[in-house]
């Protein structure tokens, strides 16, 4: 995908460059006890069961009724956003196809990854954000996502591009009316999770930004648009985004780059029992997944150039494609063995078209109307995981 064209200039530029140095990173020691000042419960590691999920577990039914009432005694949906950059297009156009179609649920848990992230928040909140979705996928350019740093400046960073003007779009968009929201979609125990990479752990983090908006912290605006710009950085293109955490009575820093970097789409860790979870929450009925993958789910031929960048770029956007196809296939063998009902949607292999540039609206507004229209006439879900 062209948009990484400027991490292969990074990669390249690499060995010349003087990054800014860190003063206090956090010792290996402190990895499962650092939190974040203030909001206790805010993340935990994404290969891990979720700290809240043994907490259901000690409470009786009535307690668990008054704590989760929005999710118990009901049917369940789910829904996962993959990575994909641009290519979040054809998730915001299914979404808002669906939401025509009529048949688009409210969702228990949503899970986004990098661009998949971006859209959660207004997905996870339901069809009045359609509109939100549609301009911010078939507007916004390059310009609205990143300022390209001079070859100076390239040289004395950690990135070739400033992730400013994106922090700046999250902020207009996920305002107060979102993270009030978002608070009280906690009060009900619906769940919205981001998932991001902790580069010193080399380890995926899921950070509960309703759990968050709840916590009545001055800071969790803030930390929630943090946890969104870090889930979506590209390592060399965007800096990466700083946690300060507290442990052992002392702050330290974490440094959290895309959440894809280790897994390009999450839903829950192989290790935790869903059907235990669908038991103590009594789900009616059989819980259903819907996963939106942000890409095709194999290669489109295309004759190569025999250059070094044009090779470079066609392996990354197959390892990236490839990750995300393990992290399919996984998935579809926990919902099997779990009892899940999956159903995929992904871009069709007759989507043919390439973008003129990193972020480009033409391209987006296409893909946006791909998903839209295939969703507006009642979505073709893929319930077998195989790639196509």
């Amino acid at each position: 995908m062209r948009f990484l064209y400027s991490f292969l200039v990074a990669t390249l530029l690499a060995g010349c460059a003087a990054a800014p140095i860190r003063l206090s990173p956090l010792p290996e020691k402190y990895a499962d006890i650092a939190a974040i000042p203030g909001v206790p419960g805010a993340r935990h590691w994404g290969d891990s069961a979720p700290p809240t999920i043994e907490e259901w577990g000690s409470l009786d039914r009535a307690a668990l009724a008054k704590r989760v009432p929005g999710i118990m005694d009901r049917p369940h949906h789910y829904l996962a956003l993959s990575g994909g950059g641009p290519n979040g297009a054809f998730g915001a156009g299914v979404l808002v196809g669906w939401t025509v179609h009529g048949t688009r649920p409210e969702f228990t848990m949503v899970t986004g990854v990098s661009t998949g992230a971006l859209i959660a928040p207004f997905a996870f909140l339901g069809p009045k954000y359609d509109a939100t979705l549609r301009k911010l996928y078939t507007e916004m350019s390059t310009s609205d996502i990143l300022e390209r740093r001079s070859l100076l400046d390239i040289v004395r960073n950690d990135s070739i591009a400033s992730s400013a003007p994106l922090l700046r779009l999250i902020a207009r968009y996920v305002d107060d009316q979102v993270i009030a929201e978002l608070a009280e979609q906690h009060r009900r125990g619906r769940k919205l999770v981001i998932g991001t990479t902790n580069l010193d752990a080399d380890r995926p983090v899921s950070w509960n930004l309703t759990r968050i908006a709840a916590s009545g912290s001055p800071q969790a605006k803030a930390l929630i648009h943090r946890v969104l710009l870090a889930s979506a950085s590209i390592p060399g293109v965007f800096p990466p985004v700083m946690f300060e955490v507290d442990a052992d009575g002392r702050r330290f820093d974490e440094m959290h780059v895309d959440g894809g970097v280790t897994a390009q789409v999450i839903v829950y860790p192989g290790g935790l029992d869903w059907r235990e979870v669908g038991r103590a929450l009594n789900v009616i009925g059989k819980p259903k997944l819907y996963l939106i993958n942000n890409s095709h789910t194999t290669g489109i031929w295309q004759e190569m150039d025999q250059r070094i960048v044009p090779i470079l770029l066609r392996t990354i956007d197959a390892l990236i494609r490839t990750q995300g196809n393990g992290d399919i296939a996984q998935i579809f063998l926990l919902s099997q063995r779990d009892g899940i009902d999956f159903n995929l949607a992904y871009i069709p292999r007759t989507f043919t078209e390439q973008p003129n540039e990193q972020f480009d609206p033409v391209y987006m507004r296409k893909l946006f109307e791909l998903g839209f229209e295939m969703a507006k006439q009642g979505y073709p879900w893929v319930t077998q995981w195989q790639k196509r």
